[in-house]
C-alpha cells in the first residue's frame, strides 16, 4: 500500500513536471488596463508579436479599460496561476491604486508574481493649439488668471499623467482640473476634440499629433530631455527644480504563478526586449527598453509604493 502510495505520488510530481516542461502549450493572454491606441496597448503589441515568435505560441491582447488600469490588475490577479494570463501593468495599478481608492480589491504587492521591467520614459505636456501657450511658464501664468477652469487629460485617476498633473499643481501652486479618460487614445481624442485644454501623454499617444500641429508640447515630466524632443525643456528645466514624473510598464503574473514558469517568461520577455527590432520600434516612440531581473522589479515597485503614497496624500487625490 506504501508502495502504491509513493508510486502514485512520483506520477503527480512527474506530471507537474511534464506540464510545465510543456509551457506554453496554448495561447498567452497579455492583458492591458487601458483602450487602443495608448501607450500601453502599443508597447503590448510591438512585445507580443516577437514573444509569440519565440515561444512559438499565439500571444493574444485583452484590453480591459477602466479604473486607470485596476479592473485588468484586479483581473489578473484573480486569474489563474499558470503563466497563461499576464498584465502589463503600470506605475498607476501597480503603485498608486491602493493610496486612493478605497477597498481595492487587490493588493499590488501580494496578489503579483513580479516578471520584469518593460519600458520606462517621460511623459509629455501638450496643449491644444487653441490655448495661447508656448512654454510652461505661460501656461502656469494662464492657469494662476484663471483658477479652477485649465483641464488637463490623463489615461485615468491614479495614473502617471494625472500623478504628473498634481505634482505640477503642488509645485507650481496652481488649480488646474483633472479629467480622466480610459487610456492615453480617449484622452487625446478629448484634446483633439477641445473637450480638455492639455494632456499629460505618452510619446506614443501625442507624437503623431504634434507632427500634424494639432497639440502642442510644453514640457516633458522626466529628469532630463526626451530623445525625440530634445527642443523640448523639461518641467525641472522651466523653473521646477526637483520635478520628475516618469512613466513606466512592468510586466506581472498572479501571485502563485510557479516559479520556473515566471522564469520562464522573463528570460523569454527580456530576450524580446534586447531584439533589434523591438528596441527600434519602442525607442521610435520615445520608449526605452529596460528590463530587469524578478527582485529588481519587486524592490522598484516597492520604492514607488512608498513614494507616490505620500504625494498621493500631499496632493490630496481621490478615486472620485
Amino acid at each position: 500500500m506504501l508502495r502504491l502510495m509513493w508510486i502514485c505520488i512520483g506520477l503527480i510530481w512527474a506530471a507537474q513536471a511534464l506540464a510545465q516542461a510543456a509551457y506554453p502549450s496554448r495561447p498567452i493572454t497579455m492583458v492591458v488596463g487601458f483602450a487602443p491606441g495608448g501607450g500601453t496597448d502599443g508597447v503590448a503589441r510591438i512585445i507580443a508579436r516577437t514573444l509569440a515568435e519565440s515561444l512559438r505560441e499565439q500571444v493574444v491582447v485583452e484590453n480591459k479599460a477602466g479604473a486607470g488600469g485596476n479592473i485588468a490588475a484586479d483581473y489578473v490577479g484573480k486569474a489563474a496561476p499558470d503563466g497563461y494570463t499576464i498584465l502589463l501593468g503600470n506605475v498607476g495599478s501597480l503603485t498608486v491604486a491602493p493610496h486612493i481608492v478605497a477597498n481595492l480589491p487587490y493588493d499590488p504587492l501580494r496578489d503579483f508574481a513580479p516578471i520584469t521591467m518593460a519600458v520606462v520614459f517621460s511623459n509629455v505636456l501638450v496643449v491644444h493649439p487653441s490655448v495661447p501657450a508656448t512654454t510652461l511658464g505661460e501656461f502656469v501664468k494662464l492657469a494662476a488668471e484663471k483658477p479652477g477652469t485649465l483641464t488637463y487629460g490623463s489615461s485615468g485617476i491614479g495614473g502617471a499623467g494625472h500623478l504628473a498633473g498634481e505634482l505640477l499643481r503642488l509645485m507650481a501652486k496652481i488649480d488646474i482640473v483633472h479629467v480622466p479618460y480610459k487610456g492615453g487614445g480617449p484622452a487625446m481624442q478629448g484634446l483633439l476634440g477641445g473637450q480638455v485644454a492639455a494632456v499629460f501623454a505618452t510619446p506614443v499617444s501625442a507624437g503623431a499629433q504634434m507632427k500634424a500641429g494639432k497639440a502642442r508640447a510644453l514640457a516633458t515630466t522626466g529628469p532630463t530631455r526626451a530623445t525625440l524632443l530634445p527642443d523640448v525643456l523639461t518641467v525641472a528645466e522651466s523653473g521646477y527644480p526637483g520635478y520628475e514624473a516618469v512613466n513606466w510598464y512592468a510586466y506581472v503574473a498572479p501571485a502563485k504563478t510557479p516559479r520556473e514558469i515566471v522564469e520562464r517568461l522573463h528570460s523569454e520577455l527580456v530576450k524580446a526586449l534586447g531584439t533589434a527590432e523591438v528596441r527600434d520600434l519602442l525607442n521610435k516612440q520615445g520608449l526605452q527598453p529596460q528590463p530587469s531581473t524578478i527582485d529588481e522589479l519587486a524592490r522598484y515597485i516597492e520604492r514607488e509604493y512608498q513614494t507616490w503614497g505620500r504625494v498621493v496624500k500631499a496632493a490630496g487625490i481621490t478615486a472620485n
